[in-house]
């Protein structure tokens, strides 16, 4: 099983491919005239570029637990 660090990272470049992937969908869209179609795509591009940005904070917050030290109030004291 892999590390949730890794999990998260792979989750979050899925979830830019996707975003993409919509983007480019809206822009053809677009481009012919169909602004509905195009802003589905955008809404949707949208919501994968938000949990893309979840899972890139989460795999930070494993690194930060795993090696970036103790930085309590008590451990500056």
């Amino acid at each position: 099983m892999a590390h949730k660090g890794v999990e998260h990272h792979r989750t979050a470049a899925d979830h830019h491919e996707h975003a993409a992937e919509h983007h480019r969908t809206a822009a053809e869209h677009h481009e012919s005239g169909d602004h509905e179609s195009a802003a589905h795509h955008a809404h949707i591009a949208h919501g994968h570029a938000l949990h893309a940005s979840h899972h890139a904070g989460e795999a930070g917050k494993y690194h930060a637990d795993e090696h970036g030290g103790s930085h309590t109030a008590e451990s500056q004291e």
